[in-house]
């Protein structure tokens, strides 16, 4: 091998911290949110800034609501986890109003950039299709850009479930939200996977060495890296430095998003939606 090769690092990350979410209400939502936390410093989790798991029920009183609200600076993205939902969002000719629409396994992605007006009327296309009762469970989190990306064009992109790259890995099943195969680029190298395991198990994954990293459980329970650390439905496991997660002794139907980058080392100027 050359010595100018890229050499693997294959050391296993240890759990520097487990944090319980903590539930806010929001929108008329309870929402469980595991970033921001007092408990955790940004500069871990660089360039997570938000991470909220909500359940939007969709009804004439969640899509005549208020909800719309203003945001710049980061990018908004929005999983379906399950069920589906509709948005509006302002990135059309001269910001006009756009929708949205999620299907179970979609994801929308929002480069609000230097400004855009996000969030109207959730629901509205399923309650015209008389879906009035169903409900959607998303998982939204924010990723910063780099200040010199702060001001550019707002932009929307919708990845169908079809377009999600699926493989097999240990005993689990991962969907590519962001990495190798993902048409969803952030402002910076990023990883995010939906790892499932349903029949329970281990499972070990390449997180880039250098990336900073953590993970936000959905379902279930398993022992996350080299110390073992157990974590459970609505925690988060933040990663320590290395190359692999270990993820062992997970119950069946564990499930949990792996969220990965590499961190921009800029401090952002928090303002509410704003985010400079």
């Amino acid at each position: 091998m050359s010595a100018m090769a890229t050499q693997i690092d294959t050391a296993q990350r240890e759990i520097v911290l487990v944090e319980d979410a903590h539930i806010r209400p929001m929108m008329g939502n309870q929402v469980l949110e595991s970033l921001p936390s007092r408990h955790i410093p940004y500069s871990q989790v660089d360039p997570y800034i938000l991470v909220h798991e909500a359940t939007v029920k969709i009804s004439p009183e969640q899509a005549t609501q208020d909800t719309g609200h203003p945001h710049r600076g980061f990018d908004n993205l929005w999983y379906a986890i399950s069920g589906s939902s509709s948005t509006g969002h302002s990135t059309g000719p001269g910001g006009a109003m756009e929708r949205a629409r999620l299907a179970e396994g979609s994801l929308l992605k929002i480069r609000t950039g230097r400004g855009v007006w996000h969030a109207e009327g959730l629901g509205e296309d399923e309650l015209r299709e008389g879906k009035a009762g169903t409900e959607m469970r998303g998982l939204l989190f924010w990723v910063n850009l780099a200040r010199k990306d702060k001001n550019v064009e707002p932009t929307a992109q919708i990845v169908r479930p079809n377009e999600v790259p699926v493989r097999k890995e240990g005993d689990a099943t991962i969907r590519v939200l962001v990495g190798q195969g993902s048409p969803v680029e952030l402002g910076t190298p990023g990883l995010i996977l939906d790892v499932q395991l349903p029949k329970g198990g281990n499972v070990s994954i390449p997180v880039q060495a250098g990336f900073n990293g953590f993970a936000h459980m959905l379902e279930g329970k398993a022992t996350f890296g080299a110390n073992r650390s157990l974590a459970k439905r609505g925690q988060i496991a933040v990663l320590g430095p290395g190359g692999v997660l270990a993820v062992q002794d997970a119950q069946p139907g564990t499930r949990f998003v792996l969220m990965a980058g590499k961190p921009y080392g800029e401090r952002p100027l928090f303002n509410g939606p704003y985010v400079d």
